[in-house]
């Protein structure tokens, strides 16, 4: 089982308000008037340790006086397609509804495990309305209410059953797989193209030419990977099609599955906003990354332009500098080599496992020697470091207050991480922990 999740449902039943709630943010506008979300939204949802993507689509409906009802229609429908498991929301206030029924349709055709949600349960005299759902033949009807959180707890219980652990995850390919991604025409499938030494994928000056990931096993110079070739993404709101759509969550899709991604960059643009989204998406998925520059013999250079390029994308996508940053010509075929073995590097730094004994060896002495700060009058005090059983680096600082410590010393152990140990390209996450 995936970790792709789509929320469906006809209009204004609470499906953005169920995925604000679960993903703990505000980022899908919630209002009384039905059909507001008509443009799909991502997010990350975390219960139990476990964490899969969220996606919020629009209301399905037939026969409404709205413009947009069919490509609403048509996400909804590639959504279901996309997705690994589906949250059918339904209204317990209104009760069942012809529109419910032709949700219920799609979703028996689909084949796809589906958990059916009576929302808008506001107390336990409601939880018996929820019976009238069960006519749908979906399986267990769970009362919740969204927009208190009242029943989530019991939901997200049933849904992380589907997820898998991560090292489950880890074992699905023992191939490393290297995405490339980035905004559309900046030369992606060109880059594969000149990797692979044929016209495997179709290159036009139109962007949007890629609509899918292709997967091309890459075997040369000693390197053995698959390497994916993935739609360009735009905005949310550039977004008008349903093939696009389809595209965007293939991306979105094998930007999760991947162990390392290329963001590649126009040199003439440099880096904008679309390009650090992309790149927050990676990191947020705890995946590699390496920047390439592409078309960067387009660029009038001096001495001094590689470096300065270099910082001002380091300053965009701070904190996260550690990553390495290339600049080459597709055309030309300048560098692409140099790309693939960064990409490996990477690839093995996200795989690295330190020895306890030697974390502790390295790490203590330099926290004796910049402890962190008092607060309330109270020391902080690490004890012990271990790396965790993830499939990305992760540690474990076991001291006496852990809720005590801030962002900046967390910064300073990350960066004394990479300093001593090497984990160029890959994200840490540091915890830390009762003792």
């Amino acid at each position: 089982m995936g970790k792709i999740v789509a929320i469906i449902g006809r209009p204004n039943v609470g499906k953005s308000t169920l995925f604000n709630r679960l993903t703990e943010s505000r980022e899908a506008i919630v209002d009384e008037t039905a059909g507001v979300t008509r443009d799909r939204h991502y997010g990350k949802a975390t219960w139990n340790g476990k964490e899969f993507t969220l996606i919020d689509t629009g209301g399905y409906i037939t026969g409404s006086e709205d413009v947009f009802e069919e490509a609403i229609r048509h996400q909804v429908k590639i959504a279901i397609d996309e997705s690994d498991l589906l949250l059918f929301v339904v209204d317990v206030e209104e009760g069942l509804t012809f529109f419910d029924e032709q949700v219920a349709d799609l979703v028996r055709r689909s084949g796809k495990k589906v958990f059916l949600i009576g929302n808008k349960t506001d107390n336990n005299q409601r939880i018996p309305d929820n019976g009238v759902f069960y006519s749908m033949g979906l399986g267990e009807v769970f009362p919740v209410s969204a927009a208190s959180g009242f029943g989530t707890g019991e939901l997200l219980d049933e849904v992380v059953k589907m997820i898998p652990d991560a090292e489950e995850d880890e074992q699905l390919a023992s191939i490393p797989r290297i995405a490339v991604v980035g905004r559309p025409n900046v030369g992606k499938s060109s880059f594969v193209n000149a990797l692979l030494g044929k016209d495997q994928n179709i290159v036009t000056p139109v962007a949007g030419t890629t609509r899918d990931a292709i997967y091309t096993r890459y075997n040369a110079f000693g390197h053995d990977f698959y390497l994916v070739d993935t739609a360009g993404l735009r905005k949310k709101g550039k977004v008008h099609d349903s093939l696009e759509f389809y595209s965007v969550m293939r991306t979105v899709k094998a930007i999760e599955n991947c162990d390392v991604c290329i963001l590649m960059l126009d040199a003439r643009d440099g880096i904008e906003a679309q390009d650090l989204n992309i790149l927050w998406l990676a990191i947020r998925n705890h995946r590699g990354l390496v920047i390439l520059v592409n078309k960067w013999d387009l660029i009038e250079k001096d001495h001094k332009t590689t470096r300065e390029y270099e910082q001002v994308i380091l300053s965009r996508i701070a904190p996260f500098k550690d990553v390495p940053i290339i600049f080459v010509s597709v055309t030309e075929k300048q560098r692409l080599l140099k790309a693939v073995e960064e990409a490996v590097q990477v690839y093995h730094n996200r795989k690295k496992r330190i020895q306890t004994r030697k974390l502790n060896e390295i790490m203590l002495p330099i926290i004796q020697d910049t402890p962190p700060p008092a607060v309330k009058g109270k020391y902080l005090k690490i004890k012990f470091i271990t790396q965790l059983p993830m499939h990305y680096p992760a540690f474990a600082f076991f001291c006496n207050l852990p809720q005590y410590f801030r962002e900046p010393y967390k910064r300073f152990l990350e960066n004394q991480l990479r300093q001593h140990f090497g984990f160029k390209g890959s994200p840490i996450e540091i915890f830390f922990r009762q003792k």
